[in-house]
């Protein structure tokens, strides 16, 4: 595919927060660039805003004349979108070069220097940090984020194109069409069952992710995951290691032992350990691409944080409100962790949509028993997303589970009542689904 041929990009589920940052990228090339998805939302709204043609239904005769020659359009989908679509069935039949997000990106990053995170939990804060170090230090780089940065208000950002930093998807085995100079791998935790099966058909995909690294290139992995590569850890023999950790003011202050050199007094304010590791390992990517240290200690130290990544909506003596995208049992934890670091003894009310039928039905118990660890909580029912219901997969199902007197569930619209009536000192919002559009009602509820 010569892209220079390319006037004009057509993306089904345009709305994604993946393709959303790949249209941003060839509008940014100065293509015509529209789409459809199912819905629309706050990212899709955005794209309109800066000139982009979507629709809401699936309906070829809506597609713009602009899209229609094949000779000059390329389609981009995600695998979200169904087969018996007729836009993409038309597209199709009508020999259209359609290509996976997965693979545009691929063909986008391949002739730059490519930083690539993977892994179950970690990707878009680790990416979204790595980019901001390098936009600090001054590199010319690309970067496709899977989460609005605060620091770029955007999912996207471009500085340059000799480098490109992306997350390396596993849905879909998504991340075999990278071919990154440097890689990371923050976790390996069983995850998309509905696609992999099992937790080791997953591992494989990895190991295979791994060996697409270029020649001479490097992998980083978390200390402790069953992979050969340059490993990272909190107060362990890893080759990267952040140690001496203290927190002081809400942040997080600590040396960093390199496999040459120990930096002391190093900053980072983001909460919870697993925020940590993510800053650790960004760090070791640019310190072994030979960015310039001091500026990457700088930039370590300002950065702002990716929008439903432990994000402080509400901050005061009397009341805390948290939005967070965890949608996995680790992520859950990962999340109690940091509440409890950073507010301890204080009563905290969870409230959590879970995200697809088929991930609350593979992890069941393990989310019971991360969900348990708070104090109160409520349930939202299961947001569906790509899904058909599952019998007997339900959020009654997996309260009867949590080993917790103090669980309800409850419908969206009593959200602001319920939590009224628990009357916490520290709310945390967690999901992948809908919940997010939740966020700014509470917001102006305990604002008012």
């Amino acid at each position: 595919m010569n892209l220079n041929q390319i006037h004009s990009v057509y993306f089904l589920g345009i709305g994604g927060i993946g393709m959303s940052a790949l249209a941003r990228y060839f509008m940014f090339l100065g293509k015509n660039v529209g789409g459809y998805d199912k819905t629309a939302s706050p990212l899709t709204l955005d794209l309109e805003a800066v000139g982009m043609e979507i629709h809401y239904s699936d309906d070829v005769s809506k597609i713009d004349a602009k899209f229609l020659d094949k000779t000059s359009c390329l389609v981009v989908y995600t695998p979200a979108v169904p087969t018996d679509h007729s836009e993409l069935n038309y597209f199709r039949d009508h020999g259209f070069q359609l290509k996976k997000r997965a693979a545009v990106l691929g063909l986008v990053t391949n002739e730059t220097f490519c930083f690539a995170v993977a892994g179950t939990h970690g990707k878009t804060t680790t990416s979204s940090i790595l980019a901001h170090l390098l936009k600090e230090a001054q590199l010319p780089m690309t970067a496709f984020l899977g989460g609005i940065s605060e620091d770029f208000n955007n999912n996207f950002y471009y500085q340059g194109s000799e480098y490109s930093v992306v997350e390396a998807d596993e849905f879909d085995r998504s991340f075999l069409q990278l071919s990154p100079n440097i890689a990371c791998i923050t976790s390996m935790d069983a995850d998309h069952l509905d696609i992999y099966g099992t937790g080791e058909a997953l591992h494989e995909s990895f190991r295979e992710f791994a060996s697409r690294i270029k020649e001479n290139g490097k992998l980083l992995v978390c200390n402790g995951l069953p992979l050969a590569g340059i490993t990272y850890g909190i107060e362990d023999d890893a080759d990267y290691c952040a140690k001496n950790i203290t927190v002081e003011n809400g942040v997080y202050v600590f040396d960093v032992q390199t496999p040459t050199v120990l930096y002391k007094g190093v900053k980072f304010g983001k909460p919870g350990r697993h925020n940590l590791l993510n800053a650790l390992v960004a760090l070791a990517m640019a310190l072994e691409a030979n960015v310039a240290p001091e500026k990457l200690f700088q930039a370590l130290e300002s950065f702002k944080g990716v929008q439903r990544r432990f994000s402080y909506r509400i901050k005061n003596d009397d009341f805390v409100f948290i939005d967070d995208y965890a949608h996995h049992p680790t992520e859950i934890n990962a999340v109690y962790q940091a509440v409890s670091e950073m507010h301890p003894n204080k009563k905290v009310l969870a409230v959590f949509q879970p995200h697809l039928f088929s991930r609350t039905k593979d992890f069941v118990d393990d989310f019971a028993k991360s969900l348990s660890q708070f104090e109160s909580v409520l349930l939202l029912d299961i947001y569906p997303a790509r899904e058909k219901p599952m019998e007997g997969v339900t959020s009654d199902w997996l309260l009867e589970k949590i080993e917790n007197p103090n669980k309800k569930v409850i419908q969206k619209e009593d959200l602001l009542t319920e939590i009224k009536k628990n009357a916490p000192e520290v709310l945390v919002i967690m999901g992948a689904g809908d919940i997010g559009l939740e966020v700014v009602k509470i917001e102006k509820f305990f604002n008012a």
